[in-house]
């Protein structure tokens, strides 16, 4: 993002509807303290913590506005309880695998291709305590066993290279079925920049899997799409302050504030359960 593009972003975040100066304000301390630590250990919600360095676009947004992604990672406060299984399929530095584990005390699958970008999630999950919750998982996610040329250097949109990407590392793949044997997942969160047909190709079991009740996914193509379906799976839309759920169409896209897609497998159980989840204070905010 530009400064402009950043600015409006923080400004216009639902989280800091009417306190922007104090949004404002945390986003001028971080680009200080960053230029004067190499990293930075920021208090994040009830207790957990994230280990965060300048560059980090996506867990620097949780610093300016509390939850990056505002409805999706809502979403996972709301929706997971103690020692369900959640699979961070793409995890980054763990922003959603410490919201799981340390925050709702969920079970988390976090699966990271990135060696380097694995080292930040691991530091992630000993500074909030979570070992005991977590099993990190090196490898990218595929169709087949195997490995793969994998970007590096892009944070967060780091990915399966591309023909004429230059500056790439071989990395394993596994399988989600793989991975998941044994397992029974409540929800998903996918995020591997485009590559969701392929993860899907080698994760049939996992989505016939009668625990799994909800997906995250940020790239849906016709053929992810088609592959939801026929699972039983319905594109949803989530209100976090409401606590409500819309099926087909987004009520109101201010409240969106997230990259992902969140399709459900059964919309009365789950609001059942969003609405039964406990309140959490994010910034002096209550959602």
């Amino acid at each position: 993002m530009s400064l402009l593009q950043t600015l409006k972003f923080i400004t216009s975040h639902p989280l800091n509807a009417g306190h922007p100066v104090k949004a404002l304000a945390r986003f001028a301390k971080w680009q200080i303290e960053s230029r004067l630590k190499d990293e930075v250990e920021f208090d994040w919600i009830e207790g957990s913590k994230l280990i965060v360095r300048n560059g980090m676009t996506g867990a620097t947004g949780n610093i300016y506005c509390g939850l990056h992604e505002f409805a999706d990672m809502a979403f996972v406060l709301h929706f997971l309880r103690p020692d369900e299984v959640f699979v961070d399929v793409g995890a980054n530095i763990g922003s959603y695998t410490v919201l799981a584990s340390a925050v709702c005390g969920a079970k988390t699958i976090a699966i990271e291709p990135d060696p380097d970008t694995m080292v930040a999630l691991r530091k992630n999950v000993i500074v909030n305590g979570i070992k005991d919750r977590v099993t990190l998982v090196e490898a990218a996610v595929g169709s087949e066993e195997g490995t793969v040329a994998f970007t590096v250097g892009r944070d967060t949109t780091n990915k399966v290279a591309d023909p004429g990407d230059r500056n790439t590392r071989v990395v394993n793949v596994q399988t989600l079925d793989d991975i998941l044997a044994n397992v029974s997942p409540a929800l998903i969160k996918m995020d591997v920049e485009g590559y969701e047909a392929k993860v899907f190709a080698g994760a049939c079991q996992s989505l016939e899997s009668a625990s799994l009740q909800a997906i995250l996914i940020e790239t849906v193509d016709a053929e992810v799409e088609k592959a939801l379906k026929e699972a039983g799976f319905v594109k949803s839309f989530y209100e976090p302050f409401d606590r409500k759920l819309t099926l087909g169409v987004e009520q109101n896209s201010q409240l969106k504030q997230g990259n992902n897609s969140l399709f459900l497998r059964d919309e009365a159980s789950t609001n059942e359960l969003l609405e039964r989840a406990p309140a959490r204070s994010i910034q002096g905010v209550q959602i």
